[in-house]
Formats: structure tokens, sequence, C-alpha cells
């Protein structure tokens, strides 16, 4: 770990040469973890030239040479004065996740200081997985698709979407996920994943997924609703990967019976632009053309007014993940990106059918040299719930 560590350090100091600041304060839990391996209630400080320390306010840690206690921010300036560090003239703070209470009062305890961003060149660093990184993407992976192939057996006949997910997140935890995930943005709130049947896979939410559902409650409006489960029904389970802090994402769909042509129809074109991306993604593609090639197999497949959604149709077909669930880059038509060895995305092509549910897929990928490696792969046909 401590090389992995290393790694990441000299990444950010890379980043923070080239803008020209000279320490970098992080407070955030995901950015924590990324940069320490471990949570704890403090900050994270790293100069742009030498090793980083730990200012902990809690759990109480043993003081060492990098790790120190404080029981609030402002003693800060003063640790570095007796740590023989500099000052920062610029230092860069999480303007992303910190509150703007948290942002103004570390500017005010740097108050010589110019302040910089650093949730963009933390976020572009986060894009790129090291080894290990992957390594445990590749366990969440594999424990999601053992997951998938236990649906079945979580279905019984007169079952509500509800009592389906509660079986299914049963089986999650004995399989040892986490119990949580992350997603990257303020308020954004779900369970240990999404299921949706019938009709309500239409019913958008106020969040930034795919598909939304209307959920139990008005406070968490996604998700499943207690949809009683019936012949002719799609199921889509989009369960997380959440068997280490590295997430996967996977989808897959399940039936009460047979589903109508239309519906077979729209799985087979999600297939189609699935291999389609597929084909096409390597270092140098650009996310916003491989959206673009999505849409227009949709449109000549006369899908497009069921794709991604129907009152509602999402302006994505994929996004990255890593800590979060939803990190960079993200397939739009507005997207700058373009995709470089090392990132993890997930590509979700899916469709809604009135009267049916949804159908599609979703898979996460490993970008390589040469092309895309699925971390996610079973079978992607429709399974018959009996």
């Amino acid at each position: 770990m401590t090389n992995e560590l290393n790694e990441k350090w000299l990444r950010l100091q890379q980043a923070m040469q080239q803008s020209g600041a000279d320490g970098c304060l992080v407070a955030s839990n995901r950015n924590l973890y990324y940069l320490t391996g471990t949570l704890f209630n403090g900050y994270f400080y790293l100069p742009s030239e030498g090793r980083p320390h730990c200012f902990v306010k809690r759990p109480p840690m043993p003081v060492v040479a990098e790790c120190h206690t404080i029981r609030k921010p402002e003693q800060l300036p003063e640790w570095l004065f007796r740590l023989g560090l500099p000052q920062p003239r610029v230092l860069m703070l999480e303007s992303a996740q910190l509150t703007y209470a948290e942002f103004v009062r570390l500017q005010r305890i740097f108050h010589g200081a110019q302040t910089a961003d650093a949730s963009q060149p933390l976020s572009r660093l986060r894009m790129i997985k090291t080894p290990w990184e992957i390594g445990q993407m590749r366990l969440s992976a594999q424990r999601q698709i053992e997951l998938c192939a236990l649906i079945p057996q979580c279905y019984r006949k007169g079952m509500t979407d509800i009592d389906l997910q509660i079986e299914i997140e049963y089986r999650m935890r004995k399989l040892g996920s986490l119990g949580y995930f992350h997603t990257c943005g303020a308020d954004l709130e779900i369970f240990m994943g999404s299921l949706l049947a019938g009709d309500n896979a239409g019913t958008p939410a106020p969040y930034d997924f795919a598909l939304g559902g209307g959920g139990l409650h008005p406070s968490v409006p996604l998700g499943a609703n207690g949809t009683r489960l019936e012949e002719g029904m799609a199921v889509m389970a989009d369960m997380a990967g959440n068997y280490t802090a590295y997430l996967s994402d996977m989808t897959r769909v399940y039936a009460v019976g047979k589903l109508p042509e239309k519906a077979r129809r729209a799985h087979r074109t999600a297939l189609e632009i699935e291999a389609r991306m597929e084909a096409a993604a390597r270092p140098g593609a650009a996310c916003a053309d491989l959206y673009a090639d999505a849409l227009a197999a949709a449109r000549r497949a006369g899908l497009e007014d069921c794709f991604m959604g129907t009152r509602f149709q999402s302006k994505f077909t994929g996004h990255g993940v890593g800590l979060d669930i939803n990190e960079a880059p993200v397939f739009t038509p507005r997207s700058q990106e373009v995709l470089q060895a090392g990132m993890t995305f997930a590509f979700e092509p899916k469709f809604v059918v009135a009267g049916v549910g949804a159908v599609g897929i979703e898979n996460t990928y490993l970008v390589t040299e040469n092309g895309v490696e699925k971390l996610t792969e079973w079978n992607e046909e429709i399974v018959e719930l009996r």
C-alpha cells in the first residue's frame, strides 16, 4: 500500500506544480481514503515537494512523524511552522466537496494564501486507476456477477418489487457487500441499488441517474415502489457492486414469463449498442462520439422515443466508476473527455417499454492500451423468473 500511496501523492504534486500551488489540503471522505487508505476526521496536507502530513481530530491516533493530533483547523498554520513547512502562498482546497462555510473557514485560517481548486485535479487523477485499484474493482465485479446468478432464486410468485429487492439485498450482504455506496454530488441518496419493475421504470426521479422509479416515499423518490410482479413484466436489477471501496456497476434484466416482441427487440438493440461501443472504445475515443453513436442506433431501430426513459430521457449512456458510482468521465453530447488507458466506466444503454418495463444492459469496463475489457462478464440475455 505504501507504493500505491506514494504514486498518488507524486501525481498530485505534479498537478500542483503545473498549477503553481504550494500545498493541497483535503478533508472529504472519498479523497481522504484515496490519498491515505483510511478514513478519519481531519485533514491531509500535501506540500508541492516533500512528504504529506495528516492532522487528525478523531479517532485518536498515535502522534508519529507524519500524523498529528489537532482539535480544530485553526491550529494548522501553527503546525506547519512547527514542522518547518512554509505557509502556502497558493493553497488548493476542495471547492466541490466542502461546504461553503468550511471553505471560507479554511480561507480565513490561511488568510495570506491565494486559494485554488483541488476538486477538479483530484477528479482527473481518480479517473486513471492504479493496478491496485483495478484489482479492487475486479473483486467487486466478481461478487456482483455471483449476485446476478442468485437473483432467480430470490423470486416467488406474488412478490412485489420491494419483496424481491429485500431478498436480493440479503444475499448481497451474505456475499460481503459493505451495505452502502457513494455517489458524487450533493443530496444524491440511494439504497444498495435500484430494482425497477413494470411501468415504475418510466417514473422520472429528481436525481441524475439513468432511470428513476417512484420509490416508497416522497422524501426518497427513487427505485422500487411496491409494484406487484406480474406476467409479462420486466424487472431491471441495477444493484451496487459495493464489495470493496471501489465499485463496479452492472445491470441485468429479468422477466416474469415472456416479454412482448417490442421489449425483446429493444433489449437486442441495447446489446447491439453495447457491441458497437466495445468495438470503438479505446484510448483517444471521444465520450461524446460514443454517446452520439448509441443515440443514432436507437433512432435507426425506431426506439429513440423510449431510449434512456420515456417521460424524462437521460442525456447520457455511461459514466466513470471508482470510489463513487458516478465519477468522470460521463458519456454525454457535451462531454470534452476522451478515453485514456486506466479509466474505468459503466456503459448502460437502456429502454423503457410502456406496459412492460425497462430492458437493456450495463457493464463496467477497463480501458486498456488497445480497447476495453469487460469486468462484469456474465449472461446478458433476459432471464425468466419462475
